[in-house]
């Protein structure tokens, strides 16, 4: 029994824009294509949003291993996301949905436009690999249910992504050269923050160090408050869950992360770094370049001692040698070990909302199949790797290898350019081992400090499930306080941390932020709702 309609929910999916041509897209529903093609064979028309277009995907050899399993042809269509973001508002209202959708919707999107979505419930006896995924990922399956009913599929790409989205690192080297020990409470960590402003770690002669360097407060990816954790509150920053509107569960009872004392010790602890210069006053003004820039540098010194990002190779580049993951911090050194967490963001890592369908696309039985063929493990494997052989080589017994020299191109060390990558739909179970996948590997890498903490989060207890759909009554509510309580306590919280006063403000800042005119209140009791029918399944 499900808990209420997803068709209200407001969940989009992390993903970095770039910046990339625009491309047309064309391909809309049922009527405006013709049904084959001149051999007679059915046609299948899939439109996919990607980051990487260099390579087309009708060029890639995977498209033929589809088309052959469905016996049809498949006209591929491809947008950017930069163009996607553009048109697609205007796209849903002149009821313009592609017959088969690939990373362009959301479950919000869905709410809006119900019709224009088709149910697979109806088609699943032709979808055996997805029903595979569903018995096997019951997770994924929630994401989806609508009391029986799914509107979208989700992919999954497989246990190397089965990690938390956000670590913070330190420079090792830095350190080393300095003879300091990893710090392990806060009150280490300023110390070592202090050392790296003072003592030249990077050798260079020059007073050019950034200690910390963070990115905006918020509750989404690789966000300073990921130092709640440490006060033993989890967060789940990644997508739009609970957590990432601000919510959390402590002893069964919701709460907002913007009222919680421990919130308060967070921004006093980030305001004694700043007025100590240990954290760049601009931080709250300066843009992803700028960050970029101190964190990756010239590729050959570094300026920065400790920052929060996905895995250590992406935050620094040429530099990753010089950081390890900084095992996550007590608040105070008489704090159990039991009471540190991690951000428990492994669902929204793993899963993904991606496939589409439109309920008047031609071809419904080939459509099937080919979705169908996509959910298989060899296909799926294909479609976020590369295709086999050309790319990926099958080991056999669930094993595939990279071809590093001929899938990492461009530069890249990941294979978005010949493969869909995490624009992908299918699903990677967790029997098959995939050698060289450098992304995975490297974000595993980064999640071994934080496996202990993570492994302190009781699931069910502490973690609000990003598979709890609001009704679109109760998620027009959400929405709308949430614009006035995130742009009152956000303002507030980050002048508290450039200009200090926390401690003298907090109470003001308490009665303003549970004024009934806020909302604050009617949202933690709509969150409440809905985690009580989640936990007394």
């Amino acid at each position: 029994m499900r808990h209420s309609s997803l068709r209200g929910v407001k969940l989009a999916v992390a993903a970095v824009a770039a910046a990339a041509m625009m491309m047309p897209l064309t391909a809309c529903g049922g009527d405006d294509h013709p049904a084959t093609a001149d051999d007679g064979k059915p046609i299948v028309y899939i439109t996919v949003r990607r980051n990487v277009t260099d390579v087309h995907v009708k060029d890639m050899p995977f498209t033929q291993e589809l088309e052959a399993a469905c016996d049809c042809h498949i006209e591929w269509e491809e947008i950017t996301d930069n163009a996607w973001g553009q048109q697609k508002s205007a796209k849903m209202v002149a009821g313009d949905f592609p017959d088969v959708g690939l990373s362009l919707f959301d479950l919000n999107d869905v709410s809006q436009y119900p019709d224009s979505f088709l149910d697979f419930s109806e088609y699943m006896d032709q979808l055996p690999n997805v029903k595979k995924f569903f018995e096997d990922r019951p997770t994924a399956e929630k994401m989806v249910n609508d009391d029986g009913h799914y509107y979208l599929l989700p992919s999954d790409r497989g246990k190397g992504y089965r990690v938390s989205a956000t670590h913070m690192f330190i420079n090792q080297t830095w350190l080393d050269n300095l003879g300091l020990e990893m710090p392990t409470t806060w009150d280490e960590l300023e110390q070592v923050l202090i050392a790296f402003k003072n003592e030249d770690p990077n050798g260079n002669g020059e007073a050019d160090e950034i200690p910390m360097n963070i990115r905006d407060l918020g509750f989404g990816l690789w966000s300073p408050l990921v130092l709640l954790n440490s006060t033993g509150i989890v967060t789940n920053f990644m997508g739009n869950s609970a957590s990432t509107q601000g919510y959390y569960v402590e002893d069964g009872e919701v709460k907002s992360y913007y009222a919680a004392d421990e919130m308060k010790d967070v921004i006093a602890f980030y305001s004694k770094l700043m007025s100590e210069g240990l954290i760049p006053k601009d931080t709250f003004t300066r843009d992803d370049s700028q960050y970029a820039s101190q964190t990756q540098n010239d590729g050959k010194t570094a300026l920065t001692g400790v920052s929060i990002g996905w895995s250590s190779a992406n935050e620094y580049g040429d530099l990753v040698d010089q950081y390890v993951t900084l095992p996550p911090l007590k608040q105070s050194a008489d704090m159990p070990d039991e009471d540190v967490k991690w951000d428990y963001s492994m669902d929204a890592t793993e899963f993904a909302y991606v496939l589409s369908v439109n309920p008047d696309a031609v071809n419904m039985d080939a459509v099937m199949k080919v979705i169908n063929a996509m959910y298989g493990e060899k296909l799926s494997v294909e479609g976020y790797f590369g295709s086999i052989p050309d790319y990926v080589s099958d080991d056999g017994n669930g094993q595939y290898t990279i071809d590093t020299e001929k899938a990492y191109v461009n530069g890249r060390k990941d294979t978005a350019v010949i493969a869909l990558q995490d624009r992908f739909a299918g699903y990677i179970p967790d029997s098959v081992t995939m050698i060289n996948d450098t992304n995975a590997d490297e974000v595993t890498a980064s999640d071994e400090a934080c496996r202990d903490a993570l492994a302190n989060v009781d699931a069910e207890k502490e973690v609000i499930p990003i598979w709890i759909h609001p009704t679109q009554e109760d998620n027009e509510t959400l929405a709308n306080n949430r614009t006035a309580i995130d742009n009152f306590a956000m303002n507030q919280l980050s002048t508290f941390v450039q200009n200090g006063g926390v401690e003298e403000g907090w109470d003001n800042y308490l009665q303003q932020l549970t004024a009934e005119s806020l909302g604050l209140q009617e949202n933690i009791d709509i969150w409440q709702k809905y985690y009580d029918e989640a936990v007394g399944q």
